[in-house]
């Protein structure tokens, strides 16, 4: 079995949050979602927890962080294109979440943009042409 991720969200609107992150492209996973939690499947082995703040409070002592204000973490997925990037970001945008909080990356062999969803929590998304970003860091040419 290959290893499974599981990102845990804090949310403040569940059904709010559901609805944008299926506008994104993840399904909702009933088998795992209550009134307190939603499970978001963007593969076979990478899924997203929405929790209510009293849910994600059974996990931590500590306080949740408010994301719009910190960074805590920033999340990245793949995409199969730079098409997808830009699609991905938009669906984002238009489903109430902010487009590119951070900046452009685009090194021709490697480009990403960004979004955030309704509560702040700041995600990449990145397509590389894995062959062309091979011969580019053997040359020292990828930024950081």
């Amino acid at each position: 079995m290959p290893k499974l991720i599981f990102v845990n969200l804090p949310v403040t609107d569940l059904t709010r949050s559901i609805a944008f992150y299926e506008a994104v492209g993840a399904t909702l996973d009933r088998r795992f979602t209550d009134e307190t939690a939603a499970c978001m499947v963007f593969s076979e082995t990478i899924h997203v927890m929405l929790l209510t703040h009293g849910k994600y409070r059974q996990f931590t002592a500590k306080p949740i962080a408010d994301a719009h204000a910190s960074s805590a973490a920033l999340i990245c997925l793949s995409a199969e294109s730079r098409a997808e990037v830009d699609a991905m970001v938009e669906r984002a945008g238009d489903a109430g979440g902010a487009r590119d909080p951070g900046k452009l990356q685009d090194y021709g062999f490697m480009y990403g943009r960004s979004f955030e969803d309704p509560d702040g929590h700041h995600w990449e998304i990145m397509w590389m042409d894995l062959e062309a970003a091979k011969a580019a860091m053997g040359q020292g040419q990828v930024a950081s």
